[in-house]
């Protein structure tokens, strides 16, 4: 796979490593935005089936990137926030354990923090100062699950280092306890290839303004038998029974649309947003996540092996993953000196916790991995 670069509008002076706070727009996904503000230009242009195909045919795509046989169990929501609510607001148990890493994304902890309010108990799992941080990591995952374990609620990778979680062993550990899995795909879904049939989740919860390259405010969230019966956290027409009959709508309808669309967020036909997420997720069908990862290991290989030499921990290749990585730091090296050199040299990374954490993406090149490796260079020189 070659950079693709010449599809954004990104500039030559500044060496964007930052995916992983928010993706660049595609020239079409922008294109496809503006288009959908023009439309809005003349309504009358708009017909009830509008409303529907855009919907459906932006279901279809989603579901061939993750893998997932049945489109209807994907539905469009405004956040993961929004995402996991529905399932903290169905899960089928009265009490137990639910399991989730230390320090994930707020949004993945607020939902069950509120369960304890309910008798649940949350149940966190930290990892360790050992030089094989990952792997030990998931151990005391598979270990920490049993009886009393109701749902682990977890990302595919760690969110601020990229640490790489291993979901099949953990779904198989589950099917023996009865438990169910929620994943946060907001920071692999796009990037990092995925799997309903293979993996099994129960809920997969994804924001669309990161890897998937679509805009902000919509995402999309995949929801498994387990919440086929489920309340959705609002009620609204477009989510019941025959609701593509205009004619009809006061004929008020006990029943939803078959499948997980109860649980789509009102107005999800959103003629702006839709069209753009539907134009990120085809170009990303087109290079397919894995030659993503590919392109990233293969442009930050040599890089990471230099750092590595200088001092700089980062995780080994089998429990991280290529398109999003964190650098720890030298105990001789200071966070805001790292800072400094990083924002003179114009990169863009993100500080997590302890984490300088970069994101690749096909953007992408040599260049940019020039400008990094002198940014974390830089400190070093400074002190030795």
């Amino acid at each position: 796979m070659k950079c693709q670069r010449q599809k954004f509008q990104l500039q030559r002076k500044q060496a964007y490593f930052n995916c992983a706070y928010m993706s660049p727009l595609l020239k079409k996904v922008e294109k496809a935005g503006i288009e959908g503000i023009k439309k809005k230009r003349k309504p009358f242009h708009i017909s009830p089936d509008d409303f529907f195909h855009e919907a459906d045919t932006l279901r279809l795509l989603y579901s061939k990137l993750i893998d997932n046989p049945e489109p209807d169990r994907t539905v469009i929501i405004p956040s993961v926030s929004y995402g996991l609510a529905n399932v903290a607001n169905n899960l089928p148990f009265k009490d137990g354990e639910i399991l989730v890493c230390d320090e994930q994304f707020p949004s993945n902890m607020y939902p069950w923090m509120k369960l304890e309010e309910r008798g649940f108990e949350l149940k966190v799992i930290t990892p360790s100062d050992s030089p094989k941080r990952g792997e030990s990591w998931n151990e005391k995952i598979l270990g920490a699950i049993n009886e009393k374990t109701r749902l682990v609620s977890i990302g595919h990778i760690h969110w601020s280092d990229g640490t790489l979680f291993q979901l099949e062993l953990i779904r198989k550990k589950l099917d023996e306890y009865g438990g169910l899995l929620a994943v946060d795909g907001t920071q692999s879904i796009g990037a990092l290839p995925f799997s309903i049939s293979k993996i099994r989740p129960d809920a997969l919860i994804c924001a669309g303004y990161k890897w998937l390259m679509g805009p902000y405010s919509i995402g999309m969230a995949y929801y498994g038998p387990a919440f086929d019966k489920g309340t959705p956290i609002e009620e609204n027409w477009i989510n019941r029974s025959n609701s593509d009959d205009f004619t009809q709508l006061v004929n008020y309808q006990p029943n939803y649309r078959d499948q997980a669309i109860r649980y789509e967020v009102g107005e999800h036909s959103n003629f702006i947003l839709v069209p753009m997420l539907k134009q990120a997720i085809k170009q990303l069908l087109k290079w397919a996540p894995e030659n993503i990862q590919s392109y990233t290991q293969e442009l930050l290989q040599n890089a990471i092996l230099e750092m590595r030499d200088l001092g700089f921990r980062i995780e080994e290749e089998a429990y991280r993953s290529h398109h999003l990585f964190g650098i720890r730091l030298p105990n001789s090296i200071k966070m805001e000196s790292v800072q400094s050199a990083l924002k003179g040299n114009r990169v863009s990374v993100s500080f997590r916790g302890d984490a300088i954490r970069v994101a690749p993406n096909v953007y992408n090149d040599e260049m940019d991995v020039r400008k990094l490796l002198k940014a974390m260079k830089e400190p070093i020189l400074a002190v030795n």
